[in-house]
């Protein structure tokens, strides 16, 4: 190599690290994308968060020195101790939006609930905001599941762990581990990664994908100087800036979350490392398990699914609905999903069928 190419590839260097600088993480017109939800007059969502009766109360704990918010949902003529039931958000959801409803429910039947809030969100601690990190979370579960265990109300032996898209694998992950995991709902789970993504990238097409790249990219950039994080919206229309594109995602979104939902996540999401996934501890798992998937599921890879039931061989329990990813949440499509919880529920923490 002479010394003429030596600098000319110096200089190469230079200007990719200018442009990267300038351009990505520093440039002005890289703004963060639209986040805010359409308004909507649907009140489905509130009816079903209002069900319910019994003790609910605060409690906290800690995780990594991080303090996590949550709250306790006991039976109120349940002899202690009762089994109870870990829940867990999708991508950016909080204690106060979905989860509750299935809380409520539970603890109507006579279980514990206990939904919290991951760290970087909600009521949680945690800097940057809106972080989305899965070994994270997952260890955020696993610290909710040994919490539960030493309160004197619940029966240490029979804790089940439920989730739902994102964070359907996580109970999975968890009993791969814990043998002491009762079972395991996954309720329109994203369990199968690269199927998940080829359905995405057949549907959003190359696009999609340098979007979110570009804004990682600036995201991750502004991390390294110690600046505020950079954010893109979880959901959005097809060909914006978003983790969940589809067609009418925005507006299932907003009819299921309402106005309280914090649409925005760390634009890193795609260019971090997220640790080992359900499907890459699947066969380590002996607890049962219950797949819950929509056939219509625009998000989820439903070939994906049905291929992790069958790794799970006995140990799994299909049920499938006629729906998109949202409707599990609203109406008569999660009354019909959380009776098939409790059933389940019922039948692998006490012991008995309904």
């Amino acid at each position: 190599m002479t010394m003429m190419t030596l600098v000319w590839i110096i200089l190469g260097l230079f200007v990719v690290i200018g442009l990267y600088l300038g351009v990505v993480v520093f440039s002005p017109w890289l703004k963060e994308p639209e986040a805010a939800l359409p308004s909507t007059g649907d009140s489905s969502r509130a009816e079903a968060a209002e069900s319910g009766s019994g003790l609910t109360r605060p409690v906290r704990f800690t995780v990594d020195g991080i303090e996590i918010a949550a709250e306790l949902y006991l039976p109120d003529d349940a002899a202690a101790p009762v089994p109870c039931i870990v829940l867990n958000n999708g991508l950016g959801g909080t204690r106060e939006i979905v989860v509750g409803a299935f809380a409520r429910r539970f603890r109507e039947a006579g279980f514990a609930a206990l939904t919290y809030d991951y760290r970087h969100f909600g009521a949680s601690g945690g800097e940057p905001r809106q972080l989305y990190l899965g070994d994270l979370q997952v260890a955020d579960c696993r610290a909710a599941v040994a919490f539960v265990r030493q309160l004197p109300e619940i029966d240490a032996t029979r804790v089940a762990v439920w989730g739902t898209s994102v964070a359907g694998g996580y109970g999975l992950q968890l009993a791969a581990e814990d043998p002491g995991i009762a079972c395991v709902v996954a309720q329109c789970a994203s369990l199968d990664h690269g199927a998940d993504g080829r359905l995405i990238f057949a549907r959003e097409g190359i696009g999609y994908f340098f979007r979110l790249f570009i804004h990682g990219a600036r995201d991750k950039g502004r991390a390294r100087f110690g600046l505020s994080a950079h954010h893109i919206a979880v959901v959005g229309r097809p060909g914006s800036t978003a983790i969940l594109t589809g067609p009418g995602l925005l507006e299932d979104c907003a009819r299921v979350f309402g106005a309280g939902f914090d649409n925005r996540i760390c634009a890193r999401v795609m260019l971090t490392p997220h640790g080992p996934t359900a499907s890459d501890v699947i066969d380590r798992v002996r607890a049962p398990v219950l797949i819950q998937i929509c056939e219509k599921d625009p998000l989820v890879s439903m070939d994906g699914s049905l291929g992790m039931a069958s790794r799970l061989g006995a140990l799994a329990q299909v049920k499938r609905y006629p729906i998109g990813h949202f409707d599990l949440y609203l109406g008569k499509d999660f009354e019909r999903s959380v009776a098939d919880q409790i059933e389940f529920f019922t039948q692998h923490l006490l012991g008995t069928e309904e």
